[in-house]
């Protein structure tokens, strides 16, 4: 199937500009755009649709262009959004494109010979131009009633209390100037984005043709959302981003497998490169079989796999095995270290550690795992009590510093999903 076909299988076209010509198009290598503001050094889930989909027309031989917003990301896209941007000093956009772009290096291909990602920064094309010469140049060829007809901008102008500034208002005449450029420049006849862009995308569209006379062609994607309608990639603990110093590799991991049920199976087409056989397949099992959860892990590990690399994503599933009883043997301290902040801490002061140890029922108590010392030995006595994941039947079993991982960690679970850390550390004075 060509690129089309394997994006409406997979359930990823929104809007197209001339379907039908634009498959004529695509009979031949392509180029084409997805742009991002760098409004933060991190991408985050929510932007992984349409960079894939670049990577995606990538693989069948086109070649794609990613467009940093540095002259963008300094005005805010209004598509979307409920309140005015807060602007960004020069430095913060340069500073995450930067850390954007080592990001982008595992979503798309820069080295291949053939057909070699680019990434691009809008600056770079604006950054000589006077404000006259825009407006007499670009400017002249919108008019207002046009843009206010956009839903990006209209949705904004219905909300007195918020409205929208001139800054914002004039976004989509820069992104419009972005497409006409790339066009001239570098041939590119396809900007892809969010279904939020096809305001902006259409005005690029408009602007090709009326300055350069030529036809280019849009195509935006779903808005993703969950099943229960709540915004996809947000959590109680907020966004998902693929930074592991933001989010760790061990919550990314864990943010796919609690996918919903209803959702997993679209996810993986969204979010994976696995093919229609391989998903069919899930699907059929998770039809036969929900509870035995496959296509949950084939979507956590493909998508982890596609961020982390995978020896990250087989750490992210061995701390998972561990939080339901997994052995500890040989788990590095940074895997332990992720578990730590997935459970409730409680510090204990080593002293209490040391020479004879405190007694794992007084434990039991400290950590808050046990109302009392007395149904802590009842506890212990009847099986339902783990150190470190291994079960302590000895009611008069003492803990000491030869029970810390990695000399200051002791895990205790009661029960099978009860956990507490311990961590040895001095007390403040």
């Amino acid at each position: 199937m060509n690129i089309l076909e394997e994006l409406q299988w997979r359930g990823l076209v929104a809007d197209c500009t001339d379907a039908a010509e634009l498959t004529k198009k695509i009979a031949a290598p392509l180029t084409l755009y997805c742009g991002f503001d760098p409004t933060a050094d991190s991408l985050h889930v929510g932007n992984l649709v349409p960079l894939l989909a670049l990577r995606r027309f990538q693989l069948l031989g086109h070649h794609p262009i990613a467009l940093a917003g540095g002259a963008t990301g300094s005005i805010g896209d209004p598509s979307g959004k409920s309140a005015e941007r807060q602007l960004l000093t020069q430095e913060v956009l340069d500073h995450n494109i930067a850390s954007v772009k080592v990001q982008l290096a595992k979503l798309l291909d820069f080295v291949t010979t053939t057909n070699p990602a680019r990434l691009l920064d809008n600056a770079s094309w604006t950054a000589g131009i006077s404000f006259l010469d825009f407006l007499r140049d670009i400017g002249k060829h919108f008019s207002v009633n046009q843009m206010i007809a956009k839903e990006s901008v209209r949705a904004r102008m219905e909300d007195r209390e918020v409205g929208i500034s001139y800054t914002e208002f004039s976004y989509m005449l820069l992104q419009a100037f972005d497409f006409m450029v790339l066009y001239r420049d570098q041939n590119c006849e396809l900007q892809i984005g969010g279904s939020d862009q096809w305001g902006n995308i259409t005005a690029g569209l408009e602007l090709t043709r009326k300055k350069i006379g030529r036809q280019v062609f849009g195509l935006t994607l779903p808005l993703i959302t969950n099943a229960d309608g709540s915004k996809f990639g947000k959590t109680v603990a907020g966004a998902i981003w693929l930074d592991p110093k933001r989010t760790s590799v061990y919550r990314f991991y864990q943010f796919w497998v609690n996918t919903d049920d209803r959702d997993v199976i679209r996810y993986l087409k969204y979010f994976t490169f696995l093919s229609f056989e391989e998903i069919t397949g899930f699907e059929a099992k998770h039809t036969a079989n929900p509870g035995a959860r496959e296509a949950h892990k084939a979507l956590a590990r493909a998508a982890t796999d596609l961020i982390h690399g995978t020896a990250a994503t087989a750490e992210a599933i061995r701390a998972s095995e561990i939080l339901f009883g997994g052995n500890l043997e040989g788990i590095s301290e940074s895997t332990f270290n992720d578990i730590v902040g997935e459970v409730p801490t409680k510090p204990l002061d080593p002293q209490l550690l040391a020479d004879s140890g405190i007694p794992l029922a007084e434990l039991l108590v400290h950590s808050g795992l046990c109302p009392s010392k007395g149904q802590a030995r009842k506890d212990i006595e009847g099986g339902g009590v783990n150190v470190n994941n291994v079960r302590e039947p000895n009611a008069a079993r003492a803990i000491t510093t030869n029970d810390l991982l990695f000399g200051k960690h002791i895990l205790l679970r009661k029960g099978k999903k009860n956990y507490v850390v311990v961590t040895a550390m001095q007390q403040p004075t």
